[in-house]
Parts: C-alpha cells; structure tokens; sequence
C-alpha cells in the first residue's frame, strides 16, 4: 500500500430507527477511535434541514469533538460560506483554534448545502452571495492574518491564528480559485467525481504560491468494509438508497441496508448512484486494500479523506478500523508530513 496521510469525514449521520443525539453521540466515538487509529484529521461537514444528516451546527460539534480527543486535527469539510457572513466563521474558528490551538481546519465550499428555500432561511440575501464567494474568501482569510492599525472590523478570536483553510469542491471553480489564492484543495470525489480528473489538473497545472507554498491536493473516497465482501456491499446499500432518495425527493435517515439492493430498485435510478459513488473502495479487507491502492495510484492524491455511511454504528466503526489498518500510516509519520 502507498502510503499517504489518511482523514475522515464524518456527516453524523442519523440512521432510521435513531435520533440526531445519538447520531452526535456516534460522532464522538467515531472521532476518539479514529485518533487511535491514525487517522490525521477529523472533519464534519455542514447540511441543512436534512433529517438524516446531524452536522448543521458544523463549528458547535467541531468543539465538542475537539474537546473528546487530543491530537487529531478537527475541522469542517466543509462551512459552505454562501451560508454565512465572514466575520462569523472567522470569529467561529478563531474560537476554535484559540482553544484547540494547532488543531483546526477550515474547508470553505460554494455550494449552500441545502435546498434554495433553506439556504434563503439561513442568509438574508441569498441573491448576491454565492457570486460574492471568491471577495468573501478573501475577507475571511484577512479576518486570521494580523491586524493593521488600519483594520476598522477584526475577528476577535480570529486575527493572527492563521487557521488553516482549504478549498473544497466538485467542479473546475474550486480548483481554479484555490489555485489562484495558493490554497490546498480537496475534491468532492465521494458523490461527484465527474470533473475529477480535470480539476486535478487545472489545480496543479495553475497553482500560485500562495497560503500554501505548494499544492496539495486530497482525494475523498467511500469505503465500505467488513469481514467480508458480501457484508460491505449489504453495507453499502445505506447510501445508495440514501442517495437515490435525496435525488428523488424523498431524503429521510440514512435507510437500513438491504441483501440485494437490485432486486429493489429502479435500475436507472440505481445506476446513477453508483456513477456518482464510483470512487469507492467496499470489501473485505483485501480487497479495500486493492481498491483504495488503485485510487491512490490513478489520482496521486497528497492526502486521502474518506467517508462512508452505514447504518449500524458498531460497523461504521469497524468500517474505518478496517480501513485505517488497510492504509497502514503509523501516526507520527502522517504529522510530520502533514504539519
């Protein structure tokens, strides 16, 4: 195995049958458990008026997962700013990295993660504001740079704590403006992987030296795994029927897996999910191996993050286990190189 520095993301999610407490409860032991695993950084990600998913609040759990842990990095994969004004995030993850200091990220998208009508619920003016990302970007890396005399607005915690920020995203945009700006970028490969290759290299090809001195690009990935093969794609099937009920207009919690997803499902509906969970690894522990090996050589990632939403929390657990074992990074190398 090419050995690379691993995260995770995590979207708490909320099982049928569970409750967003317990789904936050998960989060927590998830996140101590991939600390002892190895695993480099523990991001959550931020959606909005979705039942199945447990992570709105995304700064608020950021601190309680922090607080659960002591040496991973924790952070937001991502805050989608559009959301937001600015100074709120910076004020927010100077916060965050006033009390874990060392220990936090920021991964900033574009998208609103969440429907039109929510996403009017959450900002005042939504007509404006996804256009104002890349100035809003720049705002906000402002707010964490030491204050001039000059400075009317500081982020107060905030300036001076050079929180780390990545850009995220599933097209050629994020890759074009985390370029430009010298940030570190991580695609959306786990549900939209179609532009992958090209922004890949329209974000190396264009970097600027910038926040960054170098480009550095992570690869998100599902991973699905267990005792055996038959048992992860049963896993599996959660998030395909997740997915295949978000696009369809019925999202709800996360869906109890089925033996033979197939034999259920409307075949054109199904094959959209799994083009859109292509870069994914589901296995036993071989064959995860073999998997994530191949992504790692196809897209030569700098650091690899991976997800994966499974009903039975006990075997999400055993999932990432597996995966860190897999990966085989032994921790003190994965912070030398990713310091």
């Amino acid at each position: 195995m090419t050995r690379i520095p691993f995260s995770l993301l995590d979207l708490s999610p909320v099982p049928e049958g569970s409750t967003p407490a317990q789904a936050l409860a998960n989060t927590i032991t998830l996140a101590r458990h991939a600390e002892d695993w190895g695993y480099q950084r523990y991001w959550l990600a931020e959606h909005h008026n979705m039942r199945g998913i447990a992570s709105a609040a995304t700064a608020v759990v950021i601190g309680q997962v922090a607080a659960a842990t002591k040496t991973i990095r924790v952070g937001a994969g991502g805050i989608m700013l559009p959301n937001h004004a600015p100074l709120v995030i910076a004020e927010q993850f100077g916060t965050l990295e006033t009390l874990f200091p060392g220990r936090i990220d920021l991964g900033l998208g574009r998208a609103p993660g969440s429907d039109q009508v929510t996403a009017m619920a959450l900002r005042r003016n939504m007509s404006t504001a996804a256009d104002r990302f890349p100035e809003d970007v720049i705002e906000l890396l402002g707010y964490f740079q030491e204050a001039d005399e000059t400075q009317s607005v500081i982020a107060v915690p905030g300036e001076g704590t050079h929180v780390p920020v990545w850009m995220l995203g599933s097209s050629l945009y994020g890759a074009q403006l985390a370029a430009h700006l010298g940030l570190p970028y991580a695609f959306a490969s786990h549900f939209a992987p179609d532009a992958l290759e090209q922004a890949i290299e329209v974000y190396r090809s264009r970097f600027q030296p910038g926040i960054t001195r170098e480009p550095r690009f992570m690869l998100a990935a599902n991973v699905w795994a267990a005792q055996t093969t038959e048992e992860a794609i049963r896993l599996k099937s959660s998030q395909q029927q997740a997915f295949i009920n978000l696009r369809t207009g019925r999202p709800g919690r996360l869906p109890r897996p089925v033996v033979d997803i197939s034999a259920q499902t409307d075949p054109r509906f199904l094959a959209a999910a799994n083009s859109a969970l292509s870069v994914s690894a589901a296995g036993d522990r071989d064959k995860v191996g073999e998997e994530l090996e191949a992504l790692i050589a196809r897209y030569q990632p700098d650091e690899l993050i991976l997800t994966g939403m499974i009903h039975d929390p006990a075997a999400r657990l055993r999932s990432f286990e597996i995966a860190a074992e897999v990966l085989g990074q032994e921790k003190g190398a994965a912070t030398e190189r990713c310091a």
